[in-house]
């Protein structure tokens, strides 16, 4: 995947005034060229954080903010009121201002030297007190932003900041996101239906059809050397089944695999998409259900939803995003069926076919097994176990004016007992706070049964992402009751149909 970071940039804008003289305002902008390097060198942001010119007055600020929104390369600002700025100064730029803020509220000391502090100390270091008056500002404008509260040199700080940072990259993602739908949804599916114009309007995001043939074609003109070198990779890369390789009575189902692979992913660099859908119902002149080749194209980043869910597709892209260089993987994810052993509840996830290996540190195996829908040849996948650790599982339903996030922080486990004859790669999870109540919560909400799985990052970001956004986000997690649960699915209703206006 290519470095979603690579030539982006965090701006951040320091806030003064005139008051104090020249000799101040050189050490507002010493000090926070300081502050902006310090959070440029913290290895947990991971894109540049590039300091600008102190601000001190109201066009200056109203020119900032339309610069950084003319930037493609700025994801965001980063505010800090060093000294004591006027928030009138700032309402023009605030109210112009379309890209994500995070408002820093630190100092230039970590400690304070008590025995030295006099008036010009007090003047100088007073982001206490200019903060205070731009947080007032931004709240009485609506304001959406991220506060974070301490020193930029603390380990802390710098995660917050670097979380948003994802957050931030991962909205700027689906703004430049082009999605390729091969076929039309799953015939009678309600979940992966959705507004692909308002999705457009309030993600960014591009959602439009390809007829399957398109892609057909694609696949039909790879070359036969192409496949010998990429089914060579495969032999490299993964545990190949005896019966797929040179010579095996079933090779041929591997080199269709792969090329079907050659041809979806030139269809999706010629035509600039980052993710795509397919659907086992559409699949015109494929020989298999494209099963090896999704699984390796999200590796590579691409978002994807099976049946058509174009939603689950762009939330699939924005977590390799804003996971990107972290350990742990993302992936389409679907809740399949659960262990409902008393105390040992876990749910088992899985899909047809289509499971990203990122969620994998081990060496999958490459094999091929029939499908009992689709109408096809038995298609080529690889299996796998999900490895253990942290995760948090979100989708995406569409209520008609709005679109809502369900995000379940979960546990990710080892399995009880081996899987030998389930043929697909796959997860097993406890969800917080147990599953009883996630799963009430989760059907109380409306939520889908495609879902993006991420060990990669977590709660946090999605909540900076729906915030960017400005689409509700339903969390279920350790604290969760289904009694409050409930009580905060109403509120969000009427705040979410108060908040669009008449």
């Amino acid at each position: 995947m290519k470095n979603p970071f690579d030539g982006k940039a965090i701006w951040f804008l320091t806030g003064s005034q005139d008051l104090y003289g020249e000799a101040t305002l050189r050490q507002v902008a010493e000090q926070s060229r300081t502050i902006a390097a310090t959070l440029d060198d913290a290895s947990g942001i991971p894109v540049r954080v590039v300091w600008k010119p102190v601000l001190k007055d109201r066009e200056a600020i109203r020119r900032a903010a339309l610069e950084a929104n003319a930037d493609d390369e700025c994801l965001g600002v980063i505010t800090w009121m060093h000294t004591f700025s006027p928030a009138k100064m700032w309402i023009l730029g605030l109210d112009a201002l379309t890209k994500p803020m995070l408002h820093l509220h630190t100092q230039a000391n970590v400690a304070l030297p008590w025995g030295e502090i006099d008036m010009d100390f007090m003047n100088l270091n007073q982001a206490a007190h200019g903060d205070r008056e731009f947080g007032y500002i931004a709240t009485r404008l609506g304001v959406t932003r991220k506060t974070v509260v301490g020193h930029a040199s603390n380990a802390v700080v710098q995660a917050k900041v670097g979380t948003w940072a994802r957050a931030a990259a991962g909205w700027a993602a689906m703004h430049e996101l082009r999605l390729a739908r091969f076929g039309d949804n799953m015939r009678n599916v309600a979940v992966t239906e959705g507004d692909k114009t308002e999705a457009e309007i309030r993600l960014g995001v591009s959602v439009n059809t390809w007829g399957v043939n398109d892609l057909v074609e694609a696949v039909d003109a790879a070359t036969s050397s192409d496949v010998d070198n990429l089914v060579a990779e495969y032999q490299e890369a993964y545990a190949v089944a005896p019966e797929l390789r040179p010579g095996g009575d079933r090779h041929d189902s591997l080199r269709y695999g792969a090329r079907i692979e050659l041809g979806l992913r030139r269809f999706l660099e010629d035509g600039g998409f980052a993710a795509f859908t397919t659907n086992f119902e559409d699949l015109g002149g494929l020989r298999q259900l494209p099963g090896l080749a999704v699984q390796r194209l999200m590796a590579d980043g691409y978002g994807f939803g099976a049946e058509g869910d174009w939603k689950t597709a762009i939330l699939v892209r924005a977590a390799k995003v804003m996971g990107y260089g972290l350990p742990g993987g993302a992936s389409l994810m679907e809740d399949y069926t659960y262990d409902l052993t008393p105390g040992r509840e876990k749910i088992l996830g899985a899909h047809m076919l289509e499971i990203c290996p990122t969620l994998t540190t081990g060496r999958p195996r490459l094999e091929i097994h029939p499908l009992g829908i689709g109408g096809r040849e038995d298609p080529v996948r690889l299996v796998f176990d999900t490895e253990p650790g942290e995760g948090v599982v979100v989708s995406m339903s569409d209520l008609r004016e709005r679109f809502r996030l369900t995000a379940n922080v979960v546990d990710v486990v080892p399995p009880d007992e081996p899987l030998p004859n389930l043929p697909v790669a796959r997860a097993v999870w406890r969800p917080q706070p147990d599953l009883p109540t996630s799963a009430e919560c989760w059907l109380t909400a409306g939520a889908a049964h495609h879902t993006v799985l991420t060990t990669a990052v977590g709660l946090e970001v999605f909540e900076d992402l729906a915030d960017i956004a400005g689409i509700e986000l339903a969390v279920i997690d350790e604290t969760t009751t289904a009694r409050q649960f409930n009580r905060d699915l109403k509120l969000n209703h009427a705040y979410y149909r108060l908040a669009q206006g008449l």
